[in-house]
């Protein structure tokens, strides 16, 4: 990772969890997000969870309503937790200059 990369990524708070062969899994608080790279570096955000009692969970939207989805079901999202991976989706994307 480019040292402007690393900075803006600490500025936000964003930590880089662990790497595979073409993914990087990035965190902050209880958000977390896959992100994919090739050879010209990191190209595509996954979606943006939040970590539960359940595992990781989803940000979905059901008739209108914002919900979390998780392994074993679905629970609502209240609007701080909406939020919360919104800002981290949008941090994450800005400090690795991926368009929105």
């Amino acid at each position: 990772m480019n040292p402007a990369i690393a900075a803006r990524l600490e500025s936000l708070d964003i930590q880089l969890m662990a790497e595979a062969t073409a993914y990087s899994l990035f965190a902050r608080g209880a958000c977390l997000a896959l992100v994919h790279r090739s050879a010209e570096g990191f190209d595509s955000v996954g979606a943006s969870a939040i970590m539960t009692d359940n595992g990781p969970a989803y940000l979905v939207w059901r008739e209108g309503a914002p919900r979390l989805a998780a392994k074993g079901g679905e629970m609502p999202a209240a609007p701080e937790q909406v939020e919360t991976v919104r800002r981290f989706s949008q941090d994450l994307k800005a400090a690795l200059q991926l368009s929105e």
